[in-house]
């Protein structure tokens, strides 16, 4: 399976839950696909409009296709994706969290791409997390020996990976 089928095979399984989008320019460069959610929670006292308490999350996905990866790109995709999921969010007191995810499909990745992949953090708190907090994830699959990594945060969107084309 090539990459580009791989990216549909995602996208399918993406889009029970999530708004697709294609060919995505963010902070000048060009995804080919991007996938948003959004998730409202609201709790009521006694009646629908005594709103007791809501919340809200969020979660921005940019997907990246290339041949091999190496660190030099991979930095920079991680800077150009959590640029455009910042810009994303809007924090206000029934913001609760929202995700920056990155998920790669490339044919080879860099040992040391693969490093840099699994020690990647990043988290940021608004208004001393009273507006909510972010957090970035990453995820990698390597299409030619279908192995799959992530940053800790990162699991679920690694696991979403090998649910899909694991053994």
């Amino acid at each position: 399976m090539d990459k580009n089928e791989a990216l549909e095979k995602l996208l399918s399984a993406y889009s029970h839950s999530y708004d697709i989008l294609r060919d995505v320019e963010a902070e000048g460069g060009r995804y080919p696909a991007a996938a948003f959610f959004y998730l409202r929670d609201e709790h009521y006292l006694i009646r629908r409009d005594k709103q007791f308490y809501a919340t809200e999350q969020h979660d921005y996905t940019y997907f990246y296709l290339t041949d091999r990866l190496d660190a030099e790109t991979l930095r920079r995709q991680i800077e150009r994706s959590k640029a455009a999921g910042m810009k994303e969010i809007k924090p206000h007191k029934e913001h609760m969290c929202s995700y920056v995810t990155l998920v790669i499909l490339a044919d080879e990745i860099d040992p040391e791409a693969k490093k840099l992949i699994k020690r990647t953090r990043f988290q940021k708190n608004f208004r001393l997390a009273l507006h909510g907090w972010m957090e970035y994830h990453i995820a990698a699959m390597e299409c030619s020996t279908l192995s799959f990594l992530s940053n800790p945060a990162g699991r679920a969107a690694r696991k979403t990976l090998e649910d899909n084309f694991g053994e």
